[in-house]
């Protein structure tokens, strides 16, 4: 699919710009994360990355609470998009557990990012508040601020960040 015609989607389900500006810098960061990979080992997939990150937020169209990752896959898959359903589903946070959905309202299953492309999204989405760039450090500490210290999110969001740093995602 274009990335042209990924915004197109994005505004025919009636996104609202703060929300497609952010989808841009999320698509941006994880192009270049995926790019840093790619030119090291070659095993991530750009092009589904982009597309990814673009469509991540549909389901802001519909929420912009927590079930939002659940609408966008439910949107995505209903317009024949399934292979980036699990984008929008996963990325919330770090990721969320079946037992933690269940706490949360959502249906209860894991949606917790699980190839190397939507980890990479999933870390970049972590990167960018509205659609400007911040440090890992800075991600960081705004997850504990939202979430509390001793979230299992934050050591999942650590794992993701040492992950991608191992593979030549993240150049200092």
């Amino acid at each position: 699919m274009d990335p042209d015609r990924a915004l197109e989607i994005l505004k025919d389900q009636a996104c609202s710009e703060e929300v497609i500006d952010h989808a841009k810098a999320v698509a941006e960061k994880s192009v270049e994360i995926a790019e840093n990979i790619s030119d090291r080992s070659g095993k991530v997939d750009v092009e589904l990355i982009k597309i990814g990150a673009l469509l991540h937020d549909i389901g802001r169209s519909r929420t912009h609470g927590i079930p939002h990752g659940v609408e966008g896959g439910r949107i995505l898959r209903e317009i024949g998009l399934e292979e980036f359903a699990r984008f929008a589903e996963n990325h919330l946070g770090a990721g969320i557990t079946g037992e933690e959905a269940e706490k949360l309202g959502l249906p209860e299953r894991d949606y917790l990012p699980n190839s190397l492309e939507e980890k990479i999204v999933t870390y970049a989405d972590n990167l960018v508040r509205g659609h400007e760039f911040q440090t890992y450090e800075q991600a960081l500490k705004e997850l504990r601020g939202e979430l509390g210290p001793e979230h299992p999110s934050i050591e999942r969001f650590r794992k993701i960040h040492n992950e991608i740093k191992k593979l030549g995602g993240i150049r200092q």
